[in-house]
């Protein structure tokens, strides 16, 4: 194995679609963060929580339901992919200045991102993928 690969290559966790979820979805990232060997990087740490935060939130938000998060190590990245039960792709919003509605979450994950792509699931719903650098 060479020295960039992680010890830990996958983690899925199941969540419902309540509030919490974002929160927990955060946890579980770092969770996984912390158990990969080398290390990441704080920054990158960081990067990765916030777009687990961004696509479980819009999964919750948007989606309703039972949402999954897979996270895995790849050559060149970290893979982050959200499964939710709305076959709706994402779409850009006008940000909400006055900080009321949101809509910088998906603009934001698209800039992080060295690869976003949204597939639509053969029983329904949708995957979102995200490639963060690593």
């Amino acid at each position: 194995m060479s020295s960039t690969t992680a010890t830990v290559p996958a983690a899925t966790t199941l969540f419902q679609g309540r509030p919490a979820t974002p929160a927990r979805a955060r946890q579980a990232a770092r969770v996984f963060l912390d158990s990969m060997a080398p290390a990441v990087e704080p920054d990158t740490a960081e990067t990765v929580v916030l777009v687990v935060s961004e696509l479980v939130t819009n999964a919750v938000r948007h989606a309703g339901g039972v949402c999954s998060l897979r996270l895995v190590t790849r050559p060149h990245g970290i893979e982050i992919a959200v499964v939710d039960p709305s076959a709706r792709p994402p779409r850009m919003r006008q940000p909400d200045l006055a900080g009321e509605t949101g809509g910088f979450g998906w603009q934001m994950v698209q800039h992080l991102a060295r690869s976003v792509s949204v597939a639509p699931r053969r029983n329904g719903g949708k995957t979102v993928r995200a490639l963060l650098p690593q």
